[in-house]
């Protein structure tokens, strides 16, 4: 197999990442979005190198019919990420962050550049459940990168730390719960997003 350039693992990563988490790999227009590409033509072509490496297959311009047959073959980059404390995953809560160490991460498996600015919070609580977030996950986030409607996010909503969806509607910012006993929340004053997630590492069973 040709080795692959840094932008093309960290696309086959994303494709990874979205299909691990939504069970389906994500559209053209989901990989353009997500690297920031002007055209669907720029995504179109690193899935077409990747299909020519050897990594990926699936029916021409069908996104959603790729699936990654060589993953084990692409080049490994671990970094520590930071773990910067707990987020409420149930009502929000005023938290100040402290470091706890950190964790290894493939950065291909997030799909992000070696520069992104990344981060990770404990889970605690099960408003996220509908999302597959569940207390005591890890939540790996990126720093800096443009929030879009639905997006798991850690924010600050009037000063009060949570880890919801973001909803972006007519002009208008507010977070949703994915467990039906909690309400939405809408800012009264001020919504800060700290970071979009990319990632989710599970806790550990028994």
């Amino acid at each position: 197999m040709n080795e692959l350039t840094q932008r093309q693992r960290e696309v086959l990563g994303f494709i990874q990442s979205t299909q691990s988490r939504l069970g389906a790999p994500p559209t053209l227009r989901e990989i353009a979005g997500h690297f920031g590409f002007r055209s669907l033509t720029a995504a179109a072509d690193h899935v077409r190198a990747l299909r020519h490496k050897g990594v990926l297959t699936g029916p021409p311009r069908r996104a959603r019919g790729l699936r990654v047959v060589s993953a084990a073959k692409t080049r490994r980059v671990m970094v520590e990420i930071p773990i910067y404390g707990a987020i409420s995953a149930g009502f929000a809560q005023d938290r100040q962050q402290e470091t706890k160490g950190c964790v290894p991460v493939d950065l291909a498996s997030l799909g992000i550049p070696s520069t992104a600015r990344t981060f990770a919070l404990e889970v605690h609580g099960d408003s996220m459940i509908g999302r597959h977030i569940m207390d005591g996950d890890l939540v790996i986030l990126e720093h800096g990168m443009n929030p879009r409607n639905g997006d798991v996010v850690a924010a600050l909503i009037d000063n009060e730390s949570t880890l919801k969806t973001l909803v972006m509607e007519r002009g208008k910012s507010w977070l949703r719960a994915e467990n039906p006993k909690y309400p939405l929340l809408t800012p009264a004053q001020e919504l800060v997003i700290q970071g979009v997630m990319v990632a989710l590492i599970r806790k550990r069973q028994g």
